[in-house]
């Protein structure tokens, strides 16, 4: 029996039933083909064929159908930026453009820290004495860091974190969940396995080794949002060929890379996922963030049929969320 994905959409409350986009073709990948098959499994979540799949469904003309699906599950075409005729590929579709500062309003909170993304996300603690501990379930945040950065490792030690999940049909800019100075962005090269649900859970921590770019943020800083040093690493996925980094300070104009020194501004487009689904996480040091109660309360609801629930053996429901609404504030 295939167990049903829902999450809680935070708007209203309700509990959703997700349509998971090509879920039969992922449970038969991440089950038969990674037991019976282990070259053809390497083989399909190697780079060549993400590329490949990628280009065959998201660089031929798109059909009307592909934008039903696409309402159907949620998007909002009226939001985007571009002309409806100019996003006449899936790809364009995926990397559109919206008036993000008319339809996802940011509070004017020097001390929260917002979504990175359009996303369901799940918050959690790496530290064993914490309720929301999940250290190794659903990554190794040594790992997922890199191996060979010690001193981040011991930073982050006993901290917080949240995950936050993209499907194809979600906005797919990055933008800055914290205002701070960039100490560091590095690219760690990986995997590119599938995002979906059922994906991590056969697998177990699929965060850590698939392609990803870390960058890490200073917010002790004028203009900060003192909340201690943030990690986000935006992981690549199956389909995702690039993380393409392109900080704005005011809408998209005058896209460039970070670099270490500069300072972002929290709430600002930092990056885009090119294309499809993939996922961003955030790691906080010790005691320097409080999570919003809602998101705590969802992700422990048991009236939720989630996989990741299912498959860890404890509540684990998402929340739908906007980019830029507020997740935690900093502690004082």
């Amino acid at each position: 029996m295939v167990i049903q994905h829902q999450f809680i959409e935070r708007s209203t409350g309700r509990v959703v039933t997700e349509r998971l986009f090509g879920d039969r073709v992922v449970r038969m990948i991440y089950s038969d083909a990674r037991e019976k098959a282990p070259l053809l499994f390497r083989a399909l979540t190697g780079k060549r064929m993400s590329d490949l799949l990628a280009f065959m469904v998201y660089d031929i003309p798109v059909k009307a159908s592909t934008r039903r699906h696409l309402s159907k599950c949620g998007a909002d075409l009226s939001e985007c930026l571009d002309a409806p005729e100019i996003l006449n590929t899936a790809r364009r579709l995926f990397e559109r453009k919206i008036r993000y500062w008319e339809c996802r309003p940011m509070p004017q909170d020097a001390s929260s820290v917002v979504s990175p993304a359009d996303s369901k996300v799940i918050v959690g603690s790496l530290a064993k004495s914490s309720g929301m501990f999940l250290k190794g379930k659903l990554f190794h945040y040594e790992e997922l860091l890199g191996t060979d950065r010690e001193v981040l490792h011991k930073a982050f030690q006993d901290g917080d974190f949240a995950v936050f999940r993209l499907t194809p049909d979600k906005y797919h800019y990055n933008h800055v969940p914290v205002s701070g100075t960039v100490l560091g962005i590095y690219d760690i090269p990986g995997t590119y396995h599938s995002c979906n649900p059922s994906a991590v859970v056969a697998l177990v921590s699929p965060y850590s080794t698939n392609r990803r770019v870390v960058t890490v943020m200073d917010t002790d800083v004028t203009g900060g949002a003192h909340c201690g040093l943030v990690a986000m690493i935006e992981v690549a996925a199956l389909m995702i060929g690039d993380v393409v980094q392109c900080y704005s300070d005011e809408k998209y104009n005058d896209p460039r890379p970070l670099t270490e020194g500069m300072f972002v501004k929290k709430g600002s487009p930092k990056s885009l996922f090119r294309p499809g689904s993939s996922t961003d996480v955030l790691l906080f040091q010790k005691d320097r963030v409080e999570f919003s109660s809602d998101l705590v309360r969802n992700m422990n609801r048991r009236d939720v049929r989630s996989r990741f629930s299912e498959g860890f053996g404890r509540g684990l429901a998402e929340t739908d969320l906007k980019v830029r609404s507020i997740i935690g504030w900093a502690k004082t």
